[in-house]
């Protein structure tokens, strides 16, 4: 269960503006998080966290996750494969974990892709979790003025710090 004051709280806002429905309420809208710090200080954590808090409030969810570079190998164009098919459910799924955003190799291609998924999930409102390591002030450099923006009005931010849990974990 996410720990960290703003991101329970970010889970309190989006299960009050749930949508009811038969087995409690879902998703229509809601606002969208971004946890940014340096490796290993409990962002993924937290996000999934985030998404179990929505579960034990009764929310009922259709959610989504990947990592930037897993986002991007999905998308990639193939024979025998909708890539934008596979966009479109991204765009319109109810709640969106992306991960590690900003970590993978940047072209194009992919800024153009991250610009259309979070362009749609800013236009209709969609409740997505991103984290990243990148400073806030290095997103522009690395997503583009387009993302950026978006992002900076779309979403809450948190900032986590302290030392690599994973690797005082292993001492």
């Amino acid at each position: 269960m996410a720990d960290h004051p703003q991101i329970t709280d970010w889970a309190d806002q989006v299960a009050r503006v749930g949508r009811p429905g038969p087995g409690g309420p879902g998703i229509a809208e809601g606002p969208s998080l971004l946890i940014a710090g340096p490796t290993g200080t409990g962002k993924t954590h937290q996000a999934y966290g985030a998404i179990r808090a929505l579960l034990s409030r009764g929310v009922r969810l259709r959610w989504e996750a990947a990592t930037a570079a897993d986002l991007y190998a999905r998308l990639r164009p193939r024979a025998g494969h909708d890539a934008e098919r596979d966009l479109q459910t991204l765009a319109r799924c109810p709640l969106l974990l992306l991960d590690d955003l900003g970590a993978a190799k940047t072209s194009e291609w992919t800024e153009e892709l991250t610009y259309r998924l979070i362009n749609h999930r800013y236009e209709h409102l969609r409740p997505t979790l991103i984290t990243t390591n990148l400073p806030i002030p290095e997103l522009r450099t690395a997503l583009g003025d387009r993302v950026t923006s978006r992002l900076a009005e779309m979403t809450e931010r948190v900032v986590l710090t302290g030392p690599d849990r994973r690797r005082h974990a292993r001492t």
